[in-house]
């Protein structure tokens, strides 16, 4: 069955790219707070669901294969969107870049290894990883949009600029580390 309550909240994050997207074309403080709203909804869906799924026994083979991927373009839409409005600019870039990058190298992987019925389960580092991004990109939304409840002596900006950055080391760790994994296969079915 597909539309069960883990999977219809993976499908909510898909759901909610184009009002997030849309959002970043009012170009308001309003739009930007909103928008965070929604991505901190998505990033807790992330959650929920996998944890849903499992103890409820509703594991699909649909949700395992929506999840990253609800996941890949929740986080590409939101990058590109903030570089498109300067929100992500100059050297900032390049963690955003690193970030998608290795989305798209694990996805290969994953892909190529499916072929193989090897799976790259989740590390636990590669979840922290999520977090981090999360909470990176989630106070980039926000950047500068004055908030009666956030003195400006607090730099919102400096603060998810550096967690992109950290985000960004350690994508590059856990997707180096994915990498070996994949390498590993290949080599065995090489000499296999």
């Amino acid at each position: 069955m597909i539309l069960t309550l883990p999977n219809i909240l993976t499908l909510s994050r898909v759901a909610v790219i184009p009002v997030l997207v849309a959002l970043f074309f009012l170009e308001t403080a309003n739009g930007q707070w909103i928008a965070c709203g929604i991505f901190i909804f998505s990033a807790i869906t992330d959650f929920f669901d996998g944890f849903l799924a499992r103890s409820l026994g509703q594991t699909t083979a649909f949700g395992t294969f929506l999840d990253p991927v609800a996941d890949k373009l929740l986080v590409a839409s939101a990058l590109l969107m903030m570089v498109a409005f300067g929100q992500i600019a100059g050297v900032v870039v390049i963690p955003a870049i690193i970030i998608l990058c290795r989305e798209i190298l694990v996805s290969g992987l994953r892909e190529y290894l499916s072929s193989f019925a090897v799976s790259l389960p989740v590390s636990n580092l590669a979840k922290w990883k999520t977090t981090l991004q999360m909470a990176a990109i989630c106070i980039l939304i926000v950047g500068d949009a004055a908030h009666p409840l956030i003195p400006d002596l607090i730099p919102v900006r400096l603060i998810g600029e550096v967690g992109l950055w950290v985000a960004a080391i350690v994508t590059i760790i856990t997707g180096s580390e994915y990498l070996r994994i994949g390498l590993r296969h290949m080599d065995q079915k090489n000499t296999s």
